[in-house]
């Protein structure tokens, strides 16, 4: 369990510098949590707030599925090939509209691949800013432009805020924005009734099973990569890989990472995991994980009730750049953070340049990995390594499964609902009140008292909407 590595998916993990015993890899609670997440799989209800399955292992492995779920699953992929199909060459960018789990995978995937011989340049519209809104579509070509929009509701307001400034985009253009719009969201939600009655390009499936930081084996993340001209059967495999891999006791490298978690967690400390890619495709990486781990650790209480206040705090960004920025006091500043190191082998495709006798830029980056590694070890710190042979379709898939399925065992060791967000709710509710308020203020029924309102006052003046 402290090391693994399969050569089929391209994928090793390292444990063995974070302070794990034979304790601790005997310890019963290890069993437990294997069969919650077998359970999870054969489909119980894993989020009992809102009474639902949680099904994104099904996604790459239709065949564990209910019927109804397998064969929508396996629908998803023909709708995919069927639209790829139809699309033949009409565009060279896709605009994609979306936030959270349906943005940052994509967002991720983009980044880390980069665009195929044949694939469309992908640029994401992920929050209600008009000016990312105006960066996100300077110099595009909208007559040469597909608009995905990925919301489960449509209701979503940011989602929908920036579907409504694309829309208005292509009307200046002269253009029909149905002619160029797919939506990827739930059957009959308020999306899905609006593009078929506007006649959009396409309309493809999303589940109230599968949840946003959880969907990018979904066509949330396989359309953006068939749109790439990325492998993403390839993906998906590598996420069925490391499913298979991790559903056992023995030898399991998700069980593992857990573990490690919980017990570098353990005690007065709690530490939170910086994560290194000494790779610069890796960058988003940390913060696809933030979504996953916080999102899903992060809980008041756990399944008993009890007030906990439970969550594993996630931040990084890239090596051996950020050896400047933050080592300097994980190594020497309080004890609270272990590191995730992540190298990869290929270097580039092709040779590389000797920068000084017998060494490339790759040997020094590895280098620096090793040296930063081998100083927190000094000083007493925790960190693990996780090894990719290469940045492909498969290895992305893979890692990207083993942090879901690790995710779940550590939920399950700590005794929170992992599939659920009331923090999340809470914080549009409140959104809602500061919206009235500012509606109120405008109709002149409300004073200008306390600190939210003045400033919603400030935002209006400085965009020229409140002259009193």
């Amino acid at each position: 369990m402290l090391r693994f590595h399969d050569p089929t998916l391209g994928l090793g993990l390292d444990l063995g510098r974070m302070g794990l015993t034979d304790a601790d890899l005997n310890d019963p609670a290890l069993d437990r949590a294997v069969a919650e997440m077998s359970a999870l799989e054969a489909g119980s209800i894993a989020n009992p707030d809102e009474g639902r399955q949680v099904g994104h292992y099904w996604l790459r492995a239709p065949a564990l599925a209910p019927q109804e779920a397998a064969e929508a699953i396996r629908a998803s992929w023909e709708a995919l090939d069927t639209l790829s199909a139809t699309l033949g060459g009409r565009f060279d960018t896709a605009l994609l509209v979306g936030i959270g789990g349906s943005a940052l995978g994509p967002m991720f995937l983009a980044d880390a691949l980069g665009v195929g011989p044949g694939g469309l340049a992908l640029r994401v519209l992920d929050n209600t800013d008009p000016d990312g809104f105006d960066r996100a579509l300077a110099g595009v070509d909208l007559g040469r432009a597909l608009t995905l929009v990925f919301s489960k509701s449509g209701g979503t307001q940011e989602t929908r805020n920036g579907m409504l400034e694309v829309a208005a985009a292509y009307r200046r253009a002269g253009l029909s924005f149905a002619d160029h719009a797919v939506a990827l969201t739930c059957a009959g939600s308020a999306l899905d009734r609006e593009a078929a009655a506007a006649g959009w390009l396409a309309r493809l499936p999303m589940w109230d099973w599968v949840g946003g930081r959880t969907s990018v084996t979904s066509l949330v993340g396989l359309l953006p990569l068939a749109l790439l001209d990325q492998d993403w059967r390839a993906f998906l495999d590598g996420a069925a890989g490391m499913d298979a891999a991790t559903r056992g006791r023995e030898g399991n490298p998700a069980l593992g990472l857990a573990l490690a978690w919980h017990r570098a967690a353990e005690g007065q400390a709690r530490r939170a995991m910086v994560v290194l890619p000494y790779k610069d495709r890796l960058v988003l990486f940390s913060r696809y994980l933030q979504q996953l781990v916080m999102e899903s650790i992060g809980k008041e209480r756990d399944l008993a009730g009890r007030v906990v206040h439970q969550g594993l705090t996630v931040y990084g960004n890239k090596g051996s750049t950020d050896q400047h920025a933050y080592i300097q006091q994980l190594r020497e500043g309080p004890d609270d953070c272990f590191a995730t190191f992540i190298a990869v082998l290929e270097d580039r495709q092709g040779p590389s340049l000797e920068v000084s006798p017998g060494a490339t830029a790759g040997d020094y980056l590895l280098g620096f990995l090793l040296g930063t590694r081998n100083a927190l070890t000094e000083a007493g710190r925790r960190s693990l390594t996780i090894t990719l042979d290469r940045v492909g379709p498969r290895q992305l898939g893979a890692l990207i499964a083993l942090f879901e399925r690790a995710v779940g065992l550590y939920a399950s060791l700590v005794g929170v609902n992992a599939y659920h967000q009331p923090g999340v709710e809470a914080g549009k509710k409140a959104a809602g009140v500061a919206l009235r308020l500012q509606a109120a203020l405008l109709a002149g029924e409300a004073e200008v008292v306390g600190d939210d309102a003045e400033l919603i006052v400030a935002h209006l003046r400085a965009n020229g909407r409140w002259s009193r």
